[in-house]
């Protein structure tokens, strides 16, 4: 397998393209993923000169049978900018070995053992009671966002507000592997839908459309006959 370089509106100058080669440790990244099947790196100028520090981009495809992992970064010079890219696609090969060695050594755990494995699991009393039971009246209860919580528990409530512009399934796959995570949030450029794309097993992806429906959202309305009142 060769690492393909192509400049974006721009040259490649010999020089870089041995410094890819050398930074681009196929050896290494094939131990890492051995289904992998091309490396293409493309590097592109900003001619904005308010983007100085800013102004070279390099991003990183590597293609193999499973998904497509993408790095990108931008620096005032290509080589920092390839270092950078270079940490970041690291970083998510080694996330995605971990992954698929965790899930071939996986083991089941037996129910003695899964007090230590399961942090705040139930645990009994000498009545056969669980302890949560039985201690309930004296747990205090708080507020966190919208909902009460009993105890100290583990619950962490954040809300955040993005505003994004419609994209198609295509988009939001990209970005998705662009940031290295395993689920994409969009709007649906075609309906108009929210919508999330999902990284599934066995390398292939899922989508999962939200569809309002105003028959439902009657019929579980306060108003509507006092279903939810009683």
């Amino acid at each position: 397998m060769d690492i393909v370089v192509k400049g974006r509106k721009t040259e490649v100058p010999e020089r870089f393209r041995k410094h890819v080669a050398e930074k681009l440790n196929l050896e290494k990244i094939q131990r890492l993923d051995a289904k992998v099947i091309s490396l293409d790196v493309e590097v592109s100028k900003e001619p904005n000169p308010r983007q100085a520090d800013r102004c070279d981009r390099v991003e990183i495809t590597l293609r193999s049978r499973g998904p497509v992992i993408r790095a990108e970064a931008a620096a005032s010079d290509p080589y920092a900018a390839l270092d950078l890219a270079a940490e970041k696609l690291g970083a998510r090969l080694r996330k995605q070995h971990d992954k698929r060695f965790s899930r071939r050594g996986a083991r089941r755990v037996s129910a003695a053992e899964v007090p230590d494995h399961v942090p705040g699991v139930a645990t009994l009393n000498g009545t056969g009671a669980t302890a949560t039971e039985e201690g309930a009246d004296q747990v205090p209860t708080k507020k966190v966002g919208s909902l009460e919580v009993q105890g100290e528990g583990p619950l962490v409530v954040r809300e955040k507000t993005h505003v994004a512009a419609p994209m198609t399934l295509d988009q939001a796959l990209y970005e998705m592997e662009l940031v290295g995570h395993d689920f994409y949030l969009f709007v649906d450029s075609e309906t108009k839908e929210p919508s999330v794309v999902y990284r599934r097993h066995a390398y292939d992806y899922g989508v999962i459309h939200l569809r309002t429906d105003t028959m439902i959202t009657q019929e579980h309305s306060p108003e509507a006959g006092g279903t939810l009142g009683g």
